[in-house]
């Protein structure tokens, strides 16, 4: 008993005479500015960074040797689609296992604001977790309160705009529904909302005019917002959707940003060049035109990007109604089965053996996820355009598809292009329970761990400092986050140590339920959630407000 209790003093001495709450010693700081590292010490109190060193006196109630290790800010995910994932899971494990600490959401959908339909649809969704939101900013709220492992961000979604005030109509919206549009954004971007975020191939964003975009841009715009978009097209319109994304930046006087940026079908893969000699151009003139990617050469979506927008209008109700009507049917398998530059048909541009199962809903038809829609054809004995239009209406959904689009070497020059982040376009999930219903693209897993280990160690086609300049520094600029993106002196300590000759992804698309390795240590807002590469629990993440918000 005594031995206890002299240890018990003796431990509460030293931590009462610590200087910080945690000191990370000995590791190579990468700031987050792109220049070289240097081998040097972190000291954090609280929730901030106080001390940026190549040595610090003093010592911490915690000390982590980072020997060997990277230290830098941590990542930002661009482009997540976490917005359920981390209601049903909150510690974000595939994203912490790479180093993101910050998710943002919005391309074209966002949580808010909701209508009393809307979240009555939304409630009718949920799997098990209550809507207890109205407005973009009470839902993000709301993530803080249940818990989350990473920071939370969010642009406010222009279909999500849409559906509020004309639903899923294929029409303009009147003199009042854009005023209530234009007032809907002021609240948003007061909440602290990015700015605007399209996505253009999808019903009901695809009836969007360019000009209703410009009007809700330019409130987003008088807040320091941003306008960041999945184009109307990325294959065969590519290039004049790029003209419409510059356009939008030039009249609503907004930074625009290009969501994954991609030359989909092999007949459109040499359409990048020309693609960054415009935004090259673009930017200098002045505008402020930038891009994110993902790092493979495959996407993933729905079949209802192999499906015309007409018969989607109304939501996926009518959608279906209409796909069960014999005479329409025969009209869209016609459409599905050839080329067109009038909407995205991702299905025609991947072909049958390009389009791979990934989701269903429906527990009748998950014996085909991993399967190819050539492959599910040939077995059912049913042209692939027939198996795409049953899978939509016996599942209830959309039906969760990869499609295999890209070109290697364009991944590879993107990733080299100046003003390109880092985006999964996933969720954040764990290879555990209802996560393993479905097969998601492995971007969900390895996006981040793969550019640092395939991209940077292996292949060499940037820098490590040039890549974690483009994952955290970078992306902050953009977004005009306060105190974050950087290893600074009072800026908040979203801290990552990692590997750099390990990190590594190993997510497949045959068996995408596998984790990163490398990541040792990350540190969310002062507490840490990974330790020495395992969760900790905590649930440390916060709402990140965006230049507009009003407290």
């Amino acid at each position: 008993m005594r031995k206890t209790y002299i240890i018990s003093i003796a431990f509460f001495l030293l931590i009462s005479c610590a200087d910080y709450d945690v000191v990370i010693r000995n590791g190579m700081i990468y700031d987050g500015t792109g220049e070289k590292p240097y081998s040097g010490d972190v000291a954090i109190n609280n929730d901030k960074i106080v001390k940026v060193s190549k040595s610090i006196n003093g010592k911490g109630k915690k000390e982590i040797n980072a020997s060997g290790l990277a230290v830098s800010p941590g990542f930002i995910n661009m482009l997540s689609w976490a917005t359920t994932s981390l209601i049903k899971d909150g510690r974000s494990l595939s994203d912490i296992k790479q180093g993101v600490t910050l998710e943002v959401f919005g391309e074209g959908w966002s949580m808010g604001p909701l209508n009393e339909k809307m979240k009555e649809q939304q409630q009718t969704e949920a799997e098990g977790f209550e809507i207890d939101w109205n407005s973009l900013g009470q839902y993000l709220e709301s993530l803080e309160r249940r818990g989350v492992s990473t920071n939370v961000a969010s642009f406010l979604g222009a279909t999500t705009l849409r559906i509020h005030e004309i639903g899923f109509a294929d029409r303009k919206p009147t003199d009042q529904e854009m005023n209530n549009m234009r007032e809907l954004v002021r609240v948003a971007m007061e909440e602290g909302a990015m700015g605007i975020g399209s996505s253009l191939i999808y019903a009901p964003a695809f009836y969007s005019s360019t000009e209703e975009l410009i009007e809700i841009c330019k409130v987003a715009s008088e807040y320091g917002g941003m306008y960041i978009s999945h184009m109307r097209s990325e294959s065969n319109q590519f290039l004049e959707a790029l003209d419409e994304l510059i356009q939008i930046s030039e009249e609503a006087n907004i930074p625009a940003e290009v969501y994954h940026l991609k030359a989909g079908g092999i007949p459109n893969h040499y359409k990048m060049d020309l693609a960054i000699e415009k935004i090259n151009n673009a930017r200098d003139r002045g505008l402020n035109i930038t891009t994110d990617m993902y790092n493979y050469v495959a996407g993933a979506t729905g079949l209802d990007a192999h499906m015309p927008p007409w018969v989607q209008e109304g939501g996926y109700d009518k959608w279906v109604e209409r796909l069960k009507d014999p005479s329409i049917r025969v009209r869209v398998k016609e459409e599905m089965i050839k080329d067109t530059d009038d909407w995205e048909n991702l299905g025609f541009l991947a072909g049958p053996d390009g389009v791979l199962f990934s989701d269903f809903k429906n527990p009748e038809l998950r014996k085909y996820v991993g399967m190819t829609l050539k492959e599910v054809s040939e077995k059912l004995n049913k042209h692939y355009a027939d198996v795409a239009i049953d899978f939509v209406i016996e599942d209830g959904s959309r039906v969760g598809v990869v499609y295999f689009l890209m070109s290697e070497d364009n991944v590879k020059k993107q990733i080299q292009l100046p003003y390109m982040s880092f985006g999964s376009d996933a969720g954040s999930i764990a290879p555990e329970g209802d996560f393993l219903n479905s097969n998601p693209h492995p971007r969900a897993y390895g996006n981040f761990a793969r550019l640092l280990g395939k991209y940077v160690r292996e292949e060499k086609v940037i820098s490590l400092e040039n890549a974690i300049y483009k994952l955290s520094g970078l992306s902050a600029t953009k977004l005009k986050l306060k105190e974050r993106g950087f290893l600074k002196e009072n800026y908040f300590a979203d801290i990552v140590i990692f590997d750099p000759n390990t990190i590594s992804d190993h997510a497949t698309f045959s068996e995408p339920h596998q984790l990163a390795t490398g990541m040792h240590h990350v540190f969310v807002n002062g507490v840490q959630v990974l330790e020495s590469g395992e969760h900790t629990g905590m649930t440390p993440g916060r709402v990140v407000r965006g230049p507009g918000y009003k407290k």
